[in-house]
């Protein structure tokens, strides 16, 4: 894989499925769907769907391609793809809160190696740079020249007093019970990908998600965080967590900054 032409092929189709999704976040109304699990999904994601998938095929032919809005791409078994979630938190997108991403990520052997997370209502954008360290960039973001970047490396936890962020539109009381184990200091929520990114530039120390997710939910926010030096592991056993599952369904998780003292399920 040429690094280099992944990265800037998808920071451009980020930032161009962004503009599609403003452009609809920002209409006066706009219709809301619901899709066989009941999930909504709306003009934007379609958009932003299309543009990135035609944009990635022309790119990069040879390389399987998974996303949340094409049924058709969740019955392959790959252990090496590319993977998007054009909207990441449509709830947040429908209630107009701006906590929505766009995520792209490349897998390669069930690892998340290199990704971007484009938050366009916020405008905050993560990714991996071509050697896979994380950065976040600032300015204009513009499509075919990169602005100024920082990389961004996950915090040196203190025990005593935790940082951690929630869910937004899915905290449940299980997972209240589980952040009581610990010794926190503060606690924020965020919608969609945001959270592990908050890890990643060392806002916060710990993510419990115990609840569903899905492969295209976590792949490109997975590779930030990995190349911030943070951690996600599977929530029963602490296992590495990996990619290319079947039906790319994911288990429980933690994402946390090395250094945190994790408790045990």
């Amino acid at each position: 894989m040429d690094f280099d032409k992944l990265v800037s092929v998808m920071r451009r189709l980020a930032l161009e499925a962004g503009d599609a999704i403003m452009e609809v976040y920002n209409s006066d109304d706009f219709e809301v769907k619901s899709k066989s699990d009941e999930s909504p999904v709306t003009e934007a994601d379609e958009k932003a769907d299309a543009l990135i998938s035609a944009g990635l095929r022309e790119a990069f032919p040879g390389i399987a391609l998974v996303t949340e809005e094409q049924a058709a791409s969740h019955g392959q078994e790959v252990s090496t793809f590319l993977i998007v979630d054009p909207l990441d938190g449509t709830k947040e997108f429908v209630q107009r809160r701006g906590d929505f991403t766009v995520n792209i990520a490349y897998v390669e052997d069930g690892v998340p190696i290199r990704g971007i997370v484009y938050a366009p209502a916020k405008n905050r954008l993560f990714y991996t740079r071509a050697d896979g360290v994380s950065v976040e960039e600032t300015g204009g973001f513009d499509k075919e020249a990169p602005g100024p970047v920082g990389e961004i490396h996950v915090s040196t936890p203190d025990n005593g007093a935790l940082m951690v962020v929630a869910s937004k539109s899915h905290r449940d009381q299980a997972t209240d019970d589980y952040i009581a184990k610990y010794a926190v200091k503060d606690m924020t929520s965020a919608g969609s990908s945001l959270k592990f990114c908050l890890i990643a530039a060392g806002e916060a120390d710990l993510y419990p998600r115990l609840g569903r997710t899905m492969e295209w939910d976590t792949a490109a926010a997975d590779a930030v965080l990995r190349g911030a030096g943070g951690q996600m592991v599977r929530f029963e056993d602490h296992a590495p967590f990996t990619y290319g599952k079947p039906g790319f369904a994911n288990p429980f998780f933690i994402a946390y900054a090395p250094g945190v003292e994790l408790k045990e399920a």
